[in-house]
């Protein structure tokens, strides 16, 4: 095979518009209807009971005096539990009722000591 030469005499290398090794690379991604295929599209997930429970553990906060968070407390480890087995959505708001849900239960707590120590220091007789 013989290249074409310029004016000086030297001979001229064809001139490459491919990578320097030769070849072309591989595509990254394959083609629709080869390899892997489209990826399946979401599936709308429900996430009632971890609605339910952030709603619980919120009004159980503000108000009912904090039995309503309880309520809350238990929804929120269903709600989580179905969420990590990729039964439902709402994780993040599960996780959130039982954060709430286990603040006010120990809010409860102190109270109720609180309460149990005042009560028992006003029955004691200093005379």
């Amino acid at each position: 095979m013989s290249y074409p030469q310029d004016p000086y005499g030297q001979q001229q290398q064809p001139q490459s518009y491919g990578p320097p090794s030769g070849g072309y690379p591989q595509q990254q991604y394959p083609q629709p209807g080869y390899g892997y295929g489209y990826p399946q599209p979401m599936q709308n997930q429900d996430q009632g009971m971890a609605v339910a429970a952030m709603i619980c553990s919120i009004v159980g906060l503000v108000a009912c005096g904090g039995i309503l968070s309880i309520v809350g407390l238990i929804l929120g480890h269903i709600a989580y539990a179905k969420a990590k087995r990729g039964e439902a959505g709402g994780q993040g708001m599960a996780l959130a009722a039982i954060i709430i849900g286990w603040v006010v239960v120990g809010l409860l707590v102190i109270a109720l000591v609180i309460l149990l120590i005042a009560g028992i220091a006003t029955d004691w007789d200093f005379d």
